[in-house]
């Protein structure tokens, strides 16, 4: 079945009193507690939902001491990073130039899909600050293309053509770091495609710093099952045509 997109019409406030976000009757009672725990320390506490408190206790097996030390230096990151609510895309400029990230189409479970094109990436060429702030521009991104009801999105790190001249050991952590510390519980599955064998050594490098929830979603894919794999996944209609689907690459910036 075609996986169409559709505009989502945000809930009424009768539904949402209704309605519970949170089905689980302990997760419920521990966002509860760990919202009033971490109010009392940052009252921008607030300003965020339900779901995303529960992202941060599912990020630490719903251990509410653990989970509200990681939100609240979450709080204090993104004051930091950003501070205007958004990044301006003039202060990505050079790194957006590559087009290094596309995004286009939904799989089988409406999760957005983002594809990132390794050999596009120079460290070089680039500055790690700058590059720290495009990974923030990506995750928002992809978050605000979520349909209501799904907090997930799906990657595929193409590394055709990767090389020593694109291998960014810095810029890899301070990605991961990014995506398991501020955005917890938003990936919801990486293929990795195309993969050379060099690209290992830089593999075993960032391997540990992985924690034990991302690599249960991390999957290489061979060559020669690309298409079917990822087709297991996600419609032809949704999949990017360079893998067999229907769908051209779009850089983010022009989605």
């Amino acid at each position: 079945m075609e996986n169409k997109e559709t505009k989502q019409e945000p809930a009424t406030a009768a539904e949402q009193k209704t309605v519970p976000l949170i089905e689980d009757e302990i997760e419920r009672s521990k966002v509860g507690i760990m919202r009033a725990l971490c109010d009392r320390q940052d009252p921008e506490t607030k300003e965020v939902d339900d779901l995303m408190i529960r992202r941060f206790l599912r990020a630490r097996d719903l251990d509410i001491e653990k989970a509200s030390t990681m939100f609240l230096n979450y709080l204090t990151w993104k004051r930091s990073m950003l501070p205007k609510g958004h990044i301006p895309e003039a202060e990505i400029a050079n790194d957006l130039s590559h087009n290094k990230m596309c995004m286009q189409g939904h799989d089988k479970m409406s999760r957005p899909i983002a594809v990132a094109i390794g050999n596009r990436h120079n460290p070089s060429k680039g500055n790690p600050d700058e590059f720290k702030r495009f990974v923030v521009y990506t995750l928002e991104k992809i978050c605000a293309r979520m349909p209501r009801g799904q907090e997930k999105f799906v990657a595929i790190g193409d590394l055709q053509g990767w090389g020593y001249s694109n291998c960014d050991i810095r810029g890899y952590l301070a990605a991961l770091s990014t995506l398991q510390d501020c955005y917890p519980e938003r990936l919801g599955k990486l293929y990795i495609v195309h993969a050379p064998y060099i690209f290992m050594t830089a593999w075993k490098v960032i391997y540990p710093f992985i924690d034990a929830n991302t690599k249960k979603k991390i999957v290489f894919v061979e060559n020669k099952k690309l298409t079917p794999t990822l087709l297991e996944d996600i419609d032809e209609s949704q999949l990017p045509d360079i893998y067999g689907g229907k769908l051209p690459l779009v850089p983010i910036q022009e989605t």
